[in-house]
């Protein structure tokens, strides 16, 4: 009879261990899940869920790339400064004698500019309408005040609002128009107005290069970027307010045309740019 009586009692004991370890188990488990809800979905629904998940960093120890400016050397020749200001805005600095190289030459001064909202092309001339309509979705453009479908890239915009807000200044064609962002078939249809079927071939070869002064090859206009526009500037008042505002003549001889640099007027000679006058207008040239 003992000996039964020790018999239930060592199993009444090991019931009650075998329960207590059951509700501890539940315990922690529902305790696991509270403190991490991602592991409720991995048991209530598919695999898929299951991967592991890094933490987010606390707030404090998220870190932002500065951006720094680019410091030109005033030892350095001009070629150089401009050289260095453009480095790490093009995938390659083009060789000499190369079509690239000719239309930087003669385009490329917007990518000097150090204006973070400035979007740049990744290339200098784009092949065809595709490409150039990608890049332009990509862009933030602006209308220009009083146009009616001038539209630039929304820093240039701006700049030109603020300043045709302090002296008037029209655009060539009065409404907009062509003026400011320009799709590649109108870039083609300009040069085929001025230019012949050979043209671009003596572009490439460097036997021509009036021609720039009056329209860039299809692909390759300021006007694609939106960072370009025509205006009809007479007097050095607007010049100087233009210029204010990071607005400049880039192209030599193309009176009506002025670039976006988003550079002081101090700042241009210190990046390797040459100011130029003819007939009474000051050209800031690349010096390449």
């Amino acid at each position: 009879m003992q000996r039964i009586f020790r018999r239930v009692i060592f199993l009444f004991v090991i019931a009650f261990m075998t329960f207590a370890l059951v509700a501890s188990s539940g315990i922690s488990r529902r305790s696991l899940l509270t403190e991490n809800p991602t592991l409720t979905s991995c048991t209530e629904e598919s695999a898929s869920n299951c991967q592991p998940q890094a933490e987010a960093p606390p707030e404090a120890a998220v870190a932002y790339a500065a951006v720094i400016p680019y410091v030109p050397d005033p030892q350095q020749p001009p070629k150089e400064r401009f050289i260095g200001a453009i480095t790490d805005k093009l995938p390659m600095i083009p060789q000499p004698g190369t079509l690239d190289y000719i239309l930087l030459r003669s385009y490329g001064a917007v990518f000097a500019t150090e204006h973070p909202e400035v979007k740049l092309p990744p290339k200098l001339i784009f092949s065809n309408e595709l490409q150039t309509k990608q890049f332009q979705a990509s862009l933030n453009l602006v209308k220009i005040n009083g146009s009616s479908s001038c539209m630039l890239q929304k820093a240039a915009a701006q700049a030109l609002n603020q300043a045709r807000s302090q002296v008037a200044i029209s655009l060539r064609s009065g409404n907009g128009g062509s003026d400011c962002t320009r799709s590649f078939a109108t870039t083609y249809r300009f040069w085929r107005r001025y230019a012949k079927p050979n043209t671009l071939e003596r572009v490439r070869r460097g036997e021509e290069t009036a021609i720039l002064s009056i329209v860039a090859p299809p692909g390759a206009s300021q006007h694609l970027w939106g960072l370009a526009v025509d205006l009809q500037v007479s007097n050095s008042l607007q010049r100087q307010v233009l210029n204010n505002y990071g607005w400049f003549q880039t192209v030599e001889k193309d009176t009506p045309h002025w670039t976006y640099v988003g550079l002081e007027k101090a700042q241009m000679s210190n990046y390797g740019f040459q100011a130029k006058v003819i007939s009474g207008i000051t050209y800031w040239i690349t010096p390449l």
